[in-house]
Formats: structure tokens, sequence, C-alpha cells
């Protein structure tokens, strides 16, 4: 009987190291661990309340207040370490000391996380057998912890079939956002593309950008280095939808289009197609004009678009800038390409990254504004920089020199400006006066002096395409996008040489274990 006793306490004692083992080996089987500890420790009990002459003994004699010292460091110890552990589990902090904070959740990401304003339900489809629940696991837990209106659920297809069939999984590692009875799907796990999705959840349709064609404008759909494909990627990722259109042969701006580009005209518009720019402004349209500056000294200029900029408050001039400082020497650049600095504006909203405008004009703001429309200063140029009038000389010699009194516009000097103008507020619909006022639209404009930023050529100027697509949603009316986008992962592979290669090869076959044979015979004839 006595044996049987003792069994049973080990036996208590080996059910509870299983659930402990099973909690790390396997943590998706949290029920069986769950179960496994609680059969244990009644185990545990039967066998203390059976040695309980032997337990009340232990108490009595003089090592008892020793006894009762340890037991006591003991308690404070494991009081100690429950209390660090509750508090972490409360209060988490991480360090991320990886280049571009690689695990860490982008501005954007915690911007939308922060917005949300109803519940969003987020189902992680994995398989146990290949450990891909953790790589979602250590993403998908940021989101949550972002936000108390996110809620995190791991499914394992195989071993609930019913839930897998309801969403209509079709591949491990489908992640669903469901937000108010929208459903998003993503089979992939890097930010970008689940920040994707929950936009797309929480936004419904996809909003429409529409580049304008016909005048030799930049190309959305062109993959040269002087081509828009990347901020047309770019975009799709904020959700957008992107197209073109040729006005003349439509008659008007598309009646869906959320923004209108114009990037880089190199003749004018004609009368037709510039009212009906004009007519789409009126009804509180959203237009960005990318205008560069001529290439000769007395070329073709969209002169119609730049009076319509001029109507609204942004004055664009016959001009280069150059840019002195020499911060263009920082990415490989010359005087002709001005690196831009932020200037206070919702599109620029803790931006501090670098851009670059190759061959850019000046866009500066009307001072006063026009109409009871006053623009904002968006990007501007170094104190060393102006803009340069003389374009007969720049275009002959390409030599360039200050003059003030010449009419060249002392720097900082403005490329990129805003304006905003507030349409009607929207009335509340008649069957239900207690519904909360809708949002109120508003006609916005940004010009910039240079479309070459946006290229292809140009994108991989660190700040070039976040500040591009803050443009894009500011004009939107999406204030909640303009932030800093997830980075891909640097690339820190290294590159050899095949004679490099034959060199490590021969160190490691030969040089160290010659050196290491050498060692010991000195330490034997040493010893001899």
């Amino acid at each position: 009987m006595k044996r049987a006793v003792g069994l049973l306490g080990w036996l208590g004692v080996v059910l509870v190291l299983a659930a402990v083992a099973l909690r790390f080996i396997r943590p998706e089987m949290f029920e069986w661990t769950q179960r496994l500890a609680m059969a244990g420790l009644v185990v545990v009990g039967l066998y203390a309340l059976s040695q309980w002459r032997d337990i009340a003994r232990s108490f009595q004699g003089r090592n008892v207040r020793y006894g009762s010292i340890a037991a006591g460091s003991v308690a404070l110890f494991l009081a100690i370490l429950i209390g660090i552990n509750w508090i972490s589990n409360r209060q988490n902090a991480r360090w991320d000391l990886t280049e571009g904070s690689q695990f860490s959740l982008s501005d954007q990401t915690r911007q939308i996380l922060r917005s949300l304003e109803r519940p969003v339900a987020v189902k992680a489809f994995y398989r146990a057998t290949d450990g891909s629940e953790t790589a979602l696991r250590d993403r998908l837990d940021q989101y949550a912890y972002e936000s108390s209106q996110v809620s995190v659920e791991y499914v394992d297809p195989d071993r609930d079939p019913t839930t897998a069939k309801r969403y209509e999984v079709q591949q491990y590692g489908t992640v669903i956002f469901e937000y108010e009875g929208r459903l998003e799907r993503t089979t992939m796990s890097d930010e970008q593309s689940l920040t994707n999705a929950l936009k797309k959840a929480i936004e419904g349709q996809a909003k429409k950008v529409y580049f304008v064609q016909g005048h030799g404008e930049r190309d959305p759909n062109d993959t040269a280095v002087e081509g828009l494909s990347g901020i047309a990627d770019g975009l799709r990722s904020d959700n957008f939808e992107v197209a073109t259109v040729t006005l003349i042969q439509e008659g008007k701006v598309p009646d869906d289009a959320t923004v209108l580009v114009v990037a880089g005209p190199k003749t004018d518009f004609l009368a037709p197609e510039a009212q009906a720019v004009r007519d789409y402004l009126d009804r509180q349209g959203k237009l960005m004009l990318l205008l560069d500056p001529p290439d000769v000294a007395d070329g073709a200029q969209p002169v119609g678009l730049i009076a319509l900029a001029r109507d609204w408050g942004i004055d664009v001039g016959n001009n280069v800038v150059v840019d002195a400082s020499g911060l263009g020497q920082l990415i490989g650049t010359s005087e002709s390409t001005p690196v831009g600095i932020p200037a206070p504006h919702a599109i620029t909203d803790r931006f501090q990254f670098i851009t670059a405008f190759p061959f850019t004009r000046s866009a500066v703001p009307v001072e006063g504004g026009v109409s009871g429309r006053t623009a904002q200063r968006v990007m501007e140029t170094s104190p060393q920089s102006w803009a340069e009038t003389d374009l007969t000389r720049l275009f002959a010699s390409g030599e360039t020199e200050r003059n003030l009194d010449g009419g060249d516009l002392p720097g900082p000097v403005s490329i990129a400006a805003a304006v905003s103008v507030a349409g009607p507020a929207p009335e509340t619909p008649a069957e239900d006066p207690a519904a909360p006022a809708l949002p109120r639209p508003e006609t916005r404009l940004v010009v910039v002096g240079d479309s070459d930023f946006a290229t292809n050529r140009v994108l991989g100027v660190p700040g070039n395409r976040d500040l591009y697509l803050n443009m894009a949603n500011w004009l939107a009316q999406q204030e909640n996008l303009i932030a800093i986008r997830p980075k891909d992962p640097s690339n820190r592979g290294i590159t050899l040489t095949a004679d490099q290669q034959a060199r490590i090869n021969w160190i490691a076959f030969l040089g160290i274990p010659a050196l290491l044979i050498g060692n010991a015979v000195r330490v034997w004839w040493k010893r001899r």
C-alpha cells in the first residue's frame, strides 16, 4: 500500500512535467496541456493528503525556524517572478534593432489600427505540421496589441474543416479580415499584404485614380525607367484602382474618378479638355498636376494648365531650380536635381526622408491667394538654391549664375504646393435625421514642378514613393493613410568572386587543420 502511494506521487509529477513539455512542443494543443496539468495537480494533492502525518511532523523540531526562512525566501522569489510575468504581459515592450525596423509595424499600419472605430475579426488558417503558425502569430499579434478593436483567431483547417469550408479557404496560410460584414483575404504574411487587405476590408470599394493620356504624359503601365509602373503598384497597395483616360475622347472626367493625374504633358490641353478639368474641380474633384520645365528655352508649355493652377492660387514658374547646397551629392546627383525639404503640411506630417526632383521648376503659392483659394507649400529646396530664369543661357552652355536682380527666385524655392476648398456640406438623409453628418467634400489640388520624381528611374530615392502616395491619399481625403509605409528587407548577402570562394575553401579544408596539427606536434615535441 505504501509503495502504491509513493507511485501516486511520482505519477503526479510526471503528469505536470508532461503538461509543461507539451506546452512548449505543441502549443496548439492547449486543451490537452490544461487537462494534463489539472490531472497532475489532483494526483499530487491526493498524495499530499495521504502523507499528512509526515508533513505535520516536518514542522516540529529545531530546524523549523530555518526551514521557514528558506520556504519564505522561495515564496518571495516565486512572487517576484509571478509579478514580473504579470507586468510583462500587460506592458509589452520590444526593441527592434534591424535596419528599417523590419520586425516593427510601420507608421501607416499603426495609424490605421489606432483609427479603428469598429471591431475587426481576423482569422488565420495555418497548418500545424509546417510551423506556419509561428510566423503568423509574430505578425498578427502585433496588430492585436496596437488596437483593442482587433481580435485574432488561429484555425487549423485539418482540425476544424467546418470553419475552413465556411470561409472558402483553399490554401494554408490564408488570413481573412472581417469588418462590418465585408471580407478580404490574403495568402501572404508580410506586413504590406496584411495591411492592404485590412484597408480593403475597412474601405470597401477601392477608389480610382485616372492618369490623363494624349499629350505625351507619363504612362502608369510603362515599366521603362521613364514610366510610372512603380507608382501604379504603390497606388494599388494603398487600395486604389489605376486607369488611364483620354479626355478628348471621353468629353469629361469619368464620374467614378477619385483623383485625376496629369503627369508631365508635353503639349497643352485643348479647350474642351481644359474645360472638362475645370468642371471636374467645380464638383469637388481632386487633381494632381506634375508640370515639367520646358526642354528647350522656347519650348512648348501647357499654358492652359499653368493658368488653371494660377486660378487656384499656385504660380508655376518658367524656370529651372538649381541647388548649390551640395545636398544632391548625398544621393549622387548634381545641382540640377534639388533635394526636397518638407514644408509644414498634412502631406508631409512626420515625413523625414530624402526626396529628389530631377530638373524641376518652381510651384509657389500666390501670396494672399486667388479668389479665396489660398495654397500652402508642400516641398521646398535649400536656402542655397534658386530658380534660374535665364533658360537661353542654361540650355546653350549649361552654366548657371544666381542673379536675383535678373528675376531669379531666391531659395528656399517652393517646388510643390497644395490647395483645398471645402464644398457644400452634404445634407442628412430625411429618412434618418439622427444619422451622423457625412464628411464634407472638398476640392483639392496638388501642383509639382516636376514629374521625373515619380518615375521608375528615381523611385529608389528613399522618400519619393512615400511622398507621391501621401499626395494621392491627401487628395482622396484619406489622411489616415498619410504615413511611412512598410519597407522591404535590405539584401545583406555577400557576393564572392570565384577566386575568393577558392581561397576560403583552401583555408577551411587545409589551412585550419594544418594549424591544429602543427600545434599538436609542437605540444608533443615540447613535452618529449
